[in-house]
């Protein structure tokens, strides 16, 4: 049988224990063996063949794909852990039957659809702006909704940063506020919550309905459910 090397970092992220990102500290600070040496950063081995420790554990079998959706709450961080001790939805999916991560951001003050995996390669696929994966959000704003959605069309640059004009609709207007609809393609940190800003308008209430093919529904708040098979087949082919 043909064996194939693949980057340490990957395979821990494919064997669910830490990201690709803090695979690669733990490759700096001596913490990865191959067959007894220590790992270095970029360096390739193979699961199948060669005894990879971390901490001078060995990787166990390699872990089934868990695959949820969280319909997270405002008030919870998407980190596994926060210095200022904010409440993290990894409490939220606890007893989901394994480790798994936020795939992408979305904000302390925000709610909705986030996905969590122990999937490195979907994981990469969905957060990497080269796959433009959609999403969307329902954004309740102060200020006046028609003008704020044609500036919000128009929008090609963030804070001097190219960005997709997104598409936007107006679900409902109000005096003084209304609720938006917003889908993009990128992911960058807080990016609705700033064009907004941009288009002079203020956001009250944010909320993720959409990834991909992956709709929110009616999850409840702070309820989690895994994924169908369906649905991870047309987010890994997104």
């Amino acid at each position: 049988m043909a064996h194939t090397e693949e980057r340490i970092s990957k395979i821990l992220s494919a064997y669910g224990v830490c990201s690709r990102r803090a695979a690669e500290e733990l490759l700096r600070t001596g913490r990865i063996t191959v067959n007894g040496a220590a790992a270095e950063l970029g360096q390739k081995a193979d699961p199948d063949c060669d005894v990879l420790c971390v901490d001078g554990t060995p990787l166990q079998t390699r872990p089934e794909g868990i695959y949820i959706m969280l319909h997270k709450p405002r008030g919870y961080v998407t980190t596994a852990s926060d210095e200022r001790g904010r409440r993290s939805v990894l409490e939220l999916t606890a007893d989901c039957g394994g480790r798994v991560w936020p795939v992408g951001r979305l904000d302390m003050d925000s709610e909705g659809l986030l996905l969590l995996t122990n999937d490195g390669d979907l994981t990469q696929r969905l957060i990497h702006p080269r796959h433009e994966v959609r999403k969307i959000y329902t954004v309740r704003i102060a200020g006046d909704s028609a003008a704020a959605a044609a500036r919000l069309r128009s929008m090609d640059s963030l804070e001097g940063e190219r960005i997709c004009r997104p598409q936007v609709r107006v679900l409902r207007a109000g005096e003084g506020q209304g609720v938006l609809s917003i889908a993009i393609h990128e992911g960058k940190n807080r990016q609705v919550r700033r064009m907004c800003a941009a288009a002079g308008c203020k956001v009250l209430r944010l909320k993720r309905v959409q990834e991909g093919a992956v709709k929110l529904g009616n999850l409840p708040v702070g309820a989690w459910r895994y994924l169908t098979a369906e649905e991870i087949r047309r987010l890994k082919e997104a």
